[in-house]
């Protein structure tokens, strides 16, 4: 009796003992993060909670056609049943992705007879934001000088979280003007010739995120005497090549300039905005070297960053991406595609203005068609979105930024009288 009586007790013990190794779990001190969305924090959810039924959702970062709907382009159906049809294997891409794709992808951010495409390091990235990773990463264990990068400020939300993972210091240089709601260019120049010699710079290529606002081709030539002055290494963002103007080629001005200027760049491409595919994350990072043999080195570095931080990338959408790109009536109805959707974009922007200025309004509405891209920074106050949200069922960014993709031919005139009564 005696017995079964201890063996209860030091059963009884051990269970507390468990429980309380249980309770003092390995993870008990991770404290709760805040919110992390590919959408913009809050407004989907408001929106969502929203029930009136014309209400307008100006904080999507993908494109919708003139009905708010998700478009997929013809010439990537097409391509996509190609793809299937050809019934290729599941095998592993190499380390540096898809070689149709790589290829293709230089040749249509360089230009066909730039000189760089024979002295390039390439790989297949998960879309832009993988680009952005590798380079920070190649920059941090390669860069021979500082490990700080200068964005501009305001700039994608995510680049400074990239970065600062990737192992490099995120400082900023002026951008926007707030006052002209446009460039603030003489304090761009003035950042630039203040870094310390051989500073790594950041620039966005086309379609400024998040203000739409971009350097004129003779801005960017300044830009670019500034940057050589000191020595600086540009490292390009271009997430809208085709999608911002509707040409490839003008989107791709300012990298094809530098490079044409003796610049050895960084450039990091995305395929999600100009061909819509999102969700197949299919991106591209380069490094422009000074030969074939330094190309070869820096590959192989390249190499060494990308196995051990996913091994290899997918291979469908970047299948898909270089059927659209090495065939030429793909490529060639891809671009009319590319350039319907900038220039939806472009209506849009031009429809908010017109309709701003029918009903009366008294301030200068003319940033909205001198900007470019998905997103327009409209000059309105935390307040003013505030009250656009809770009085009109509109809703965006609080400061002021909003997504001319989310504008349609039904509903800018209610936009427009939104913002009017709201701004005047």
């Amino acid at each position: 009796m005696l017995s079964s009586l201890r063996m209860a007790s030091r059963q009884a013990a051990v269970t507390r003992r468990f429980a309380a190794v249980r309770a003092a779990s390995t993870w008990a001190n991770v404290p709760q993060g805040p919110p992390v969305s590919n959408s913009l924090p809050g407004i989907t959810e408001a929106f969502k909670a929203d029930s009136f039924d014309k209400k307008i959702n100006l904080g999507v970062g993908a494109y919708r056609d003139d009905k708010g709907k998700p478009y997929v382009l013809p010439s990537v159906r097409k391509a996509e049943d190609k793809v299937i049809a050809s019934r290729l294997n599941k095998e592993y891409a190499g380390i540096t992705g898809v070689p149709e794709f790589t290829k293709a992808a230089a040749v249509l951010a360089y230009g066909k007879d730039s000189s760089a495409l024979n002295r390039l390091a390439m790989t297949q990235s998960i879309s832009g934001t993988g680009a952005l990773r590798i380079g920070g990463a190649f920059l941090a264990r390669h860069f021979p000088g500082a490990k700080t990068i200068y964005v501009p400020q305001p700039s994608w939300a995510n680049h400074a979280a990239v970065f600062k993972d990737s192992g490099l210091k995120v400082e900023t240089y002026a951008y926007y003007n707030k006052d002209t709601i446009g460039l603030d260019f003489d304090g761009l120049l003035r950042d630039i010739k203040g870094a310390p010699e051989g500073s790594v710079f950041l620039f966005h290529a086309c379609a400024h995120n998040p203000t739409g606002i971009d350097p004129t081709p003779e801005q960017w030539n300044e830009i670019e005497q500034a940057v050589k002055a000191k020595g600086h290494f540009s490292f390009f963002d271009m997430a809208y090549q085709g999608f911002a103007s509707g040409s490839v080629d003008k989107d791709a001005f300012a990298v094809r300039h530098f490079v044409a200027q003796g610049h050895n760049i960084a450039l990091a491409q995305s395929f999600a905005k100009n061909m819509g595919l999102y969700g197949e994350r299919i991106g591209a990072f380069s490094l422009v070297c000074a030969d074939a043999a330094e190309a070869k080195r820096v590959d192989s570095q390249v190499k060494i960053l990308v196995r051990p931080m996913y091994s290899n990338p997918p291979i469908h959408g970047a299948r898909i991406a270089a059927e659209i790109l090495n065939t030429p009536e793909l490529y060639e109805q891809w671009l009319v595609e590319v350039k319907d959707m900038a220039d939806r974009i472009i209506t849009m922007r031009a429809l908010l203005k017109e309709n701003l200025e029918k009903l009366g309004s008294k301030h200068d509405w003319s940033h909205i068609t001198s900007q470019i891209g998905m997103f327009a920074y409209t000059g309105l106050t935390p307040e003013q979105m505030d009250k656009l949200a809770k009085e009109y069922s509109v809703y965006a960014t609080k400061d002021g930024r909003i997504s001319v993709a989310g504008i349609t031919s039904d509903n800018v005139g209610r936009l427009a009288e939104a913002i009017f009564k709201v701004k005047g």
